[in-house]
């Protein structure tokens, strides 16, 4: 079996928190060769891809299409593990509700939608927006990027938008993990090599984002990659 963790490509189109990125993935994949790159030859050499993301997503659409970064993508997410953060995550989808309505890539099915102004709970309690502050994640299945992290765990999330699930298929299966912040929200999705998130860790660092990207790096993630159904990871924020 090969070393899926051998090199790691971050892209880099000038919106992203690369360097804090890079040296997470470092900390959790010793060895590992991460390279922060917009190189698109670097990114098809790579055995594994972090789309990152940072700001406005009319702002990160923009660079995305001018330095034609969603072909980059969109090739790699068929053929390796990609890990899609935060405003990445966002990038992936049909379509985004912040600054008024932007495309997005529409590599992954579904819309990014405002949690609204009057959000409430069940009791009909008012919820903050952005949700903001340590919430806990519901994992709804099994998978790598839990392994020795508690289900409900707590995580931190800075975030007034979420992805709205249209429909759960068995080519388009339910997300890994939801946040608990109503209306429920994918925390994870994965669709069997990429990966998005939404949560996001402040310093001090979260202990469960690093493991759960420390099962992203994992060689048992990957293995046995069926390339007709390729794993799109997303970790959002």
């Amino acid at each position: 079996m090969s070393d899926f963790r051998s090199h790691i490509a971050v892209i880099d189109y000038g919106m992203g928190n690369l360097h804090s990125v890079a040296k997470a993935l470092e900390h959790v994949s010793p060895g590992a060769r991460v390279a922060i790159t917009s190189d698109p030859a670097q990114v098809e050499d790579a055995d594994r891809v972090v789309f990152p993301g940072v700001g406005a997503i009319r702002d990160c659409m923009t660079e995305i299409q001018r330095l034609k970064v969603g072909e980059v993508v969109s090739k790699a997410i068929k053929t390796k593990p990609v890990l899609a953060i935060c405003v990445g995550m966002q990038a992936l989808m049909e379509r985004s509700e912040e600054n008024g309505g932007v495309d997005c890539l529409g590599l992954l099915p579904g819309q990014v939608k405002f949690f609204g102004d009057n959000l409430q709970d069940a009791q009909g309690a008012k919820l903050k927006v952005p949700h903001m502050g340590w919430n806990n994640v519901h994992q709804t299945i099994d998978h790598p990027m839990w392994h020795g992290i508690d289900q409900n765990s707590r995580f931190y999330f800075v975030h007034s938008y979420y992805r709205r699930w249209l429909r759960i298929t068995p080519k388009l299966p339910a997300p890994v993990t939801m946040g608990l912040h109503l209306p429920p929200h994918s925390a994870i999705k994965t669709s069997s090599p990429s990966s998005s998130t939404r949560k996001k860790a402040p310093k001090p660092v979260c202990n469960c984002c690093a493991i759960s990207v420390a099962g992203w790096v994992d060689p048992a993630f990957g293995d046995g990659f069926d390339l007709n159904r390729p794993t799109r990871t997303c970790l959002s924020a």
